[in-house]
């Protein structure tokens, strides 16, 4: 078993990533922490492999937290950084000190499934040999795969597209409805929501459920703009 410290100073976030962590088989919970000193003390008290960090702890940084651990306590596992700072200079400093993979809030459970899934993968690998060939490192690691360019499913047109991306970028909202767009676009609300679901599945947008007061589920979506370069070719 994969043992996960969850560095989270929000409760509500942190109960969120500790049941996603229970629900990907392979990995145990070894504790939660939701300040500076008490990651640190649990990371001293118990064998961790993998923490999933927030870079804003209260007023202290995670990323000092990663940096202390690998020069100062001579940790040598993996983190996974959970976090809503998308500058670039996070994430440049987060790789440089060791984190495996990046998710930015909000997030949804298959992104984080991905992560834990692919690092369980590179752990067992890593757990079973000694050695490794340039083959397994390529075949795992650093082999560059062409990937497929994303096409748009047969109905939809290009322009439509167009008009309803550029309608999310211009809400002052960071979270919206299909019907939302639909009022803004001018366009149904039908329409709308297959374009949605289409820039959902190719990664633009975010997905989450809120709760209204009579309990009644509502859909949002949150656009990830650093992925819109995955739809460029369409737009």
């Amino acid at each position: 078993m994969i043992n996960v410290l969850v560095i989270e100073d929000d409760p509500m976030v942190s109960k969120l990533n500790q049941s996603y962590v229970n629900e990907v088989e392979g990995f145990r919970l070894a504790g939660a922490a939701y300040t500076y000193a008490e990651a640190a003390a649990l990371l001293e008290q118990q064998k961790v492999d993998l923490i999933l960090l927030d870079i804003y702890i209260g007023a202290k940084n995670g990323l000092d937290l990663l940096k202390n651990l690998r020069t100062e306590q001579n940790w040598n596992g993996d983190a996974i950084l959970i976090t809503a700072a998308s500058d670039v200079q996070s994430v440049q400093t987060a790789m440089r000190h060791g984190a495996v993979d990046y998710i930015m809030k909000p997030f949804d459970f298959p992104r984080f499934q991905q992560a834990l899934l692919s690092y369980k993968e590179k752990h067992i690998l890593f757990q079973a040999h000694d050695t490794l060939d340039q083959k397994k490192l390529d075949e795992r690691f650093f082999a560059l795969k062409e990937s497929a360019q994303i096409e748009l499913p047969k109905g939809l047109s290009t322009n439509t597209l167009r008009t309803i991306v550029k309608t999310i970028e211009s809400l002052p909202e960071s979270a919206f409805s299909s019907e939302h767009v639909a009022e803004k676009s001018s366009i149904s609300t039908v329409s709308v929501r297959k374009y949605l679901k289409f820039l959902a599945e190719a990664g633009v947008l975010g997905e989450r459920v809120t709760y209204g007061s009579v309990g009644r589920p509502l859909h949002l979506y949150v656009i990830r703009k650093e992925n819109l370069l995955l739809i460029d070719h369409l737009l």
